[in-house]
């Protein structure tokens, strides 16, 4: 059997299958799309939850995993060269996943950067802007009298949009035919800005037809279903 105990997060967040890759996260934007890359390819895993309500991503433990205390997390007990592979950061997640499984990454070298091109589009705008989004019309930003700050991230928000709805015209998916990792880390920020955000009609999704077909397409999927749950925020009883 293999021994993690070297590693501190496994003092708080006991391994009961420590041959099986350790997930440490939440169903958030970000955390989910390791989860759904894990069920998609069907690797075999272990789902830890990481509470931001009891502050769980500022222990020690964690920020022994990751000293940036953001989820997800990974500890892979059969990383490169047979030894643990500790990482975060969910974009090298995804990328490193798809490389262990030779899942849901071109093989060719051309397509594989196009590829790391959008999932590169999706960390460095998608995500951030669609969270201003969200903190600014959801959350403690709504209380602002100065609406000029959300104005901007709403207006860069539906570029970013424009910039999706043209890549998806005519094409089923990010790179075409094929459903990718470009996808799993797009998809599920376009659903929370929709969805949990409620900022639908502020950023006029209407007008993007195309996405809002892929996004359909995307959720339909079975192990994106079950990707978008895990980690439970509600630990099943002992």
């Amino acid at each position: 059997m293999t021994d993690l105990s070297a590693y501190a997060i496994t003092k708080k967040w006991p391994a009961a299958h420590p041959d099986r890759l350790q997930l440490y996260s939440l169903p958030t934007p970000n955390g989910v799309k390791a989860s759904i890359m894990l069920e998609e390819t069907g690797l075999p895993y272990e789902p830890h939850l990481v509470s931001f309500e009891t502050h769980d991503q500022m222990s020690p433990e964690f920020l022994s995993l990751n000293p940036n205390n953001k989820i997800p997390a990974i500890l892979d007990p059969n990383g490169p060269g047979g030894k643990p592979l500790a990482l975060f950061e969910s974009g090298a997640i995804l990328v490193y996943l798809a490389d262990k499984t030779g899942r849901l990454m071109p093989a060719d070298p051309a397509a594989r950067y196009e590829t790391l091109q959008w999932l590169m589009f999706q960390m460095g705008g998608i995500g951030p802007m669609f969270g201003q989004v969200g903190f600014f019309h959801k959350f403690a930003g709504r209380h602002y009298d100065d609406k000029r700050p959300r104005d901007r991230y709403v207006a860069e928000s539906r570029r970013l949009l424009h910039v999706l709805e043209m890549r998806l015209a005519g094409r089923d998916w990010i790179m075409g035919d094929d459903y990718t990792i470009a996808d799993i880390a797009t998809f599920p920020w376009v659903r929370n800005l929709v969805g949990f955000y409620e900022a639908a009609e502020l950023v006029e999704f209407e007008a993007f037809p195309h996405v809002r077909r892929a996004l359909e397409a995307f959720v339909a999927r079975p192990a994106v279903a079950r990707g978008l749950g895990i980690p439970s925020r509600t630990p099943a009883a002992a």
